[in-house]
This record gives structure tokens, C-alpha cells and sequence, in this order.
């Protein structure tokens, strides 16, 4: 394993273009789930995904998590890895050729697995694709820097561009723990309790409803009675009315899709 690369588990061999160590601190484990990083800041991951409930997750190997240096694949002495855009423009665009390395180098080393580019234009994430990958083996992400990277490596490799938002980030590392996070979580056996992603927010097609606890009274607001009612119909029907109003009011575009949806 180079000094670039990094990885949680249990090893496994394959083929690299990049020399490796046969003994390290995190090889490579067989049938888990696993997250490939190519960027040029791998030392940002695990990041948040190493704490809380994907940290632990991580330590008990219900995941993995091995990152690859874009630089390590670099043109030149200087190891580049962008050139100015054809066509003109400002910035720079991250080149096909390295990236071409990098992807390859890695799809020798694991199973076939979706790859992602963070990207502002893609689709945005979605429950239903977070949980999609979730039950998948995996995914390869690729997190982008400067003004994108070559159309070239997307269309030949097939990438799905995925967004987490309408704005833009200095580069995808933080895309890419937030689409790890959302997919992680829902992985079989990373949540204590099963039940409570049912009970999620978008799980249903709705936002989720208000959550109380303890001390029943708080600054003279108090906690809806029904939920300390202990009739579990009035509670559930309560939660449903709640979701439905939010989902109603501030997200008109989700409730359309549900109303379609549930339509006789």
C-alpha cells in the first residue's frame, strides 16, 4: 500500500498500478461494504464519518473505507493533475488521462460498484438513492476540485453525477461524507434500531414529524398532551397529520409526488 492510500479491514490482494505494502494498519476486507475516495485531499476522510454511529460502524468492520491520492496518479515531475479548459475560460479542469489512471487502477482492486462524481449539476440526492446504495456492494466516489473534470472520463466510464445541493462547494469531499452518511445509516446493522429509519423523514415520502422529550415543560411550552396520552392510534394518527402539514408547507414538491403517488 502506497504512503497515499489508505484503508480499513481486512486484506485482500489485487492488482495495482502502485506499489503496496502486504502488512499495514488497514488492508482490505472481502464482501463488506466498501467506499472508494479518489481526491487530492484523502487525508479529509473518514472526516465526520468517522465518528458517531458510521465511526463505530466502521471500527466493527460493517464498512470500509479506502482512500486514493489523485496526485499519485499525476502527469510529470510535478505529478499534475489539471490543465487549463479547451475552449477558454477561467480556472482549470482536472484531466482524463489522470483520472482515467486512478478509476482503472482501483476497479482492478474490488467487485463492479456504482462510481459517483460529486457534482452541482447531477441528480440530488434522494432516500431512495441513498438507500439503493446501501444495498449495493459499495461505491467509488470521485471528488472533484477547480471547474470540474473532463466530460470525457464521465461519459466513458459511465459516471453518475450526483448533488447535494443547489450551490457549490470549493471541491466533493463534503458532498461525499454527506452521501456516505445518508447511505452508511440505513447499511443492515450500522443503526441500533432498525425501526427508527423507517420512521425518517423521506422514508415514507414525508417529512418527518416534530419530536419531544423530557422535562414535559419547558419555558412555559408544553408537550402536545397526545403524546402523553399512551394511546398509540391518536399518537400515530397526530405524527401523520404533523408530517403532512410540513411536508405540505415547506416542501410543495414532495407533496405533490406523494399525493400522485397514493392516488387510488
Amino acid at each position: 500500500m502506497s504512503a497515499n492510500e489508505r484503508s480499513h479491514g481486512r486484506k485482500s490482494i489485487h492488482a495495482s498500478i502502485t506499489p503496496r505494502a502486504l502488512i499495514g494498519d488497514s488492508p482490505d476486507l472481502a464482501g463488506v461494504w466498501r467506499a472508494d475516495i479518489l481526491s487530492l485531499f484523502p487525508d479529509t476522510f473518514p472526516g465526520v464519518l468517522g465518528a458517531s454511529i458510521t465511526g463505530k460502524a466502521l471500527k466493527e468492520n460493517k464498512w470500509q473505507l479506502h482512500t486514493h491520492d489523485l496526485r499519485t496518479y499525476g502527469e510529470g515531475k510535478h505529478r499534475n493533475v489539471d490543465d487549463t479548459p479547451a475552449g477558454g475560460g477561467a480556472g482549470m479542469v482536472m484531466r482524463a488521462d489522470v483520472l482515467g489512471r486512478a478509476i482503472s487502477d482501483v476497479l482492478r482492486r474490488r467487485d463492479p460498484c456504482p462510481i459517483i462524481y460529486m457534482s452541482p449539476r447531477g441528480r440530488p440526492l434522494t432516500h431512495t438513492r441513498a438507500k439503493t446504495l446501501a444495498n449495493g456492494p459499495g461505491a467509488i466516489v470521485l471528488c472533484g476540485r477547480f471547474e470540474g473534470i473532463d466530460q470525457r472520463i464521465i461519459d466513458h466510464f459511465q459516471i453518475e453525477e450526483i448533488s447535494i445541493g443547489d450551490y457549490v462547494l470549493s471541491g466533493g469531499e463534503l458532498a461525499a461524507q454527506v452521501m456516505l452518511d445518508a447511505s452508511i445509516r440505513l447499511i443492515p446493522g450500522v443503526l441500533g434500531n432498525q425501526t427508527s429509519t423507517e420512521e425518517e423523514s423521506f422514508s415514507n415520502g414525508l417529512l418527518e414529524h416534530p419530536q419531544f422529550t423530557r422535562p414535559l415543560v419547558w419555558e412555559g411550552r408544553e408537550i402536545p398532551p397526545v403524546l402523553m396520552s399512551g394511546h398509540h392510534g391518536k399518537v400515530a394518527d397526530w405524527q401523520k397529520q404533523q408530517s403532512e402539514a410540513l411536508t405540505q408547507q415547506r416542501r410543495p414538491d414532495l407533496w405533490k409526488e406523494f399525493n400522485k403517488s397514493h392516488k387510488n
